[in-house]
């Protein structure tokens, strides 16, 4: 077999090569080899990787990635370390086998799915490490304690991904918070305002370009960085009206997720003007490219209006689950949005044939549209247009009842309220006019 001066070997999912075919080949024939994946690859063990102390190559990885092996034991990682002195990323998602003992000194690493690791390797970590990246998630274990560390020993952390860590505290966040080169920061299930403040008024807030609060869902008013470009505050059930507000100080905005937020609903309640603010937004951040409201039960087509007028380089677009959505909404749309390629109306119940026709228009430049549980769209009519993009999905089934509404637009909540009994049913039928009244209702509700 000849040398090989390739760069980069992906052996993904090779469940049946054995170690000694996997393993001892690449090793001797790889001399130059620099990434290597043996992610979910489940027939080697702890041998094979030993060939990487004995064996002529593979000495110069600086990326390994070791997902889903969950084979390998201590003196498996054991061989990578003496072997891999050059190794700056290694990627270690799905192995709930891994344990304190198991980790290694690299620049960047990805923990996810490891909900074994305590503070004892954080803190090991963060002792001996200079970190730039981590990626954790799912860990009940990691406390505060481990955050104060890994803040104080790695002031290169520019990205930082913890997922669903529900340890995580406003502490946490203040020594988060301390760090001054943070680009990325993902905090998805965790956090709550007074966090959110110690970061944002710390020395990464101006350099910060993506923040991802997904379901934050005690989350209320923030300030945010304004440096932003990529911002994330999905099912953020408790942002307020003035938390919307601070959006129009973000005109560095690419791309922005309120998907399942009630930005329309509160602003309606506390009587703002809902337009006036959509267009106070779209005027401040003109170049965002990727918008998703889905789920907003109140987004109207003036939504898709403002949008149209303001944000026509928007190139993905996501209005799924929003039943007040009508064909006006995609005339608009197709009408100014000439770089749109990306594009879910799923769940939108009133679109017609007319939104298929106006789509037609721009398909040639659509690469992905999904219509799922759009009833009043035609197949023919979905064929006839499809036949230009790349990726669509379709169906004319009803929308799942975790949209919140039926096929008609109308709300969960007032269905039950309309079918639902009186209290007091039997008194209802005690006097002849509470019959007459019965029999009033019920021919008006036919």
């Amino acid at each position: 077999m000849p040398i090989m001066h390739r760069f980069q070997l992906y052996l993904f999912l090779c469940v049946q090569l054995k170690s000694v075919l996997l393993i001892r080949n690449t090793i001797q024939c790889c001399l130059n080899l620099q990434y290597l994946s043996l992610s979910y690859s489940r027939k080697f063990t702890d041998k094979g990787l030993q060939y990487l102390v004995t064996g002529k190559g593979c000495h110069k990885l600086i990326y390994l990635d070791l997902s889903g092996c969950t084979q390998i034991s201590v003196d498996g990682f054991r061989y990578i370390a003496e072997a891999c002195s050059l190794l700056q990323q290694l990627e270690m998602n799905s192995v709930p086998t891994l344990t304190d003992s198991c980790i290694m000194v690299i620049k960047i690493i990805s923990v996810q799915d490891s909900p074994h690791l305590s503070d004892t390797a954080f803190k090991a970590m963060g002792e001996s490490w200079n970190l730039k990246k981590i990626k954790i998630e799912g860990n009940n274990r990691m406390t505060d304690v481990s955050w104060k560390t890994l803040s104080k020993n790695s002031p290169n952390l520019c990205s930082i991904s913890a997922v669903n860590c529900s340890k995580i505290t406003d502490i946490s966040l203040k020594s988060i918070g301390s760090l001054k080169k943070i680009s990325v920061l993902n905090l998805a299930d965790c956090i709550r305002d007074p966090g959110v403040r110690y970061f944002v008024e710390g020395p990464s807030s101006g350099v910060i370009k993506e923040l991802n609060l997904t379901n934050c869902v005690r989350l209320s008013d923030v300030s945010l960085c304004q440096k932003l470009t990529h911002l994330s505050l999905c099912y953020c059930e408790h942002l307020t009206d003035s938390g919307f507000e601070w959006l129009e100080n973000l005109p560095s905005l690419t791309c922005l997720n309120l998907s399942g937020t009630c930005i329309t609903d509160q602003l309606i309640i506390h009587s703002f003007n809902v337009i006036i603010f959509l267009q106070k937004f779209c005027r401040q951040v003109r170049d965002l490219e990727c918008l998703d409201v889905s789920h907003c039960l109140s987004l109207t087509d003036q939504t898709s209006k403002t949008l149209a007028y303001y944000c026509r380089t928007i190139t993905t677009l996501s209005v799924a689950g929003c039943p007040k959505i009508t064909d006006l909404s995609m005339q608009y749309l197709c009408g100014v949005c000439h770089y749109l390629k990306e594009l879910d109306i799923s769940g939108c119940v009133h679109l017609t044939d007319k939104t298929a026709r106006f789509l037609y228009r721009i398909s040639k430049q659509l690469k992905v549209l999904n219509m799922l549980y759009c009833k009043k769209i035609s197949r023919q009519a979905v064929l006839k247009l499809a036949k230009n993009v790349p990726q669509w999905k379709y169906n004319s089934e009803d929308p799942p009842s975790w949209f919140g509404y039926n096929d008609q637009g109308i709300l969960n909540d007032a269905i039950n309220k309309q079918i639902k009994e009186p209290e007091d049913f039997e008194e209802m039928f005690s006097t002849t006019d509470g019959m007459e009244n019965y029999d009033k209702k019920s021919i008006k509700s036919h």
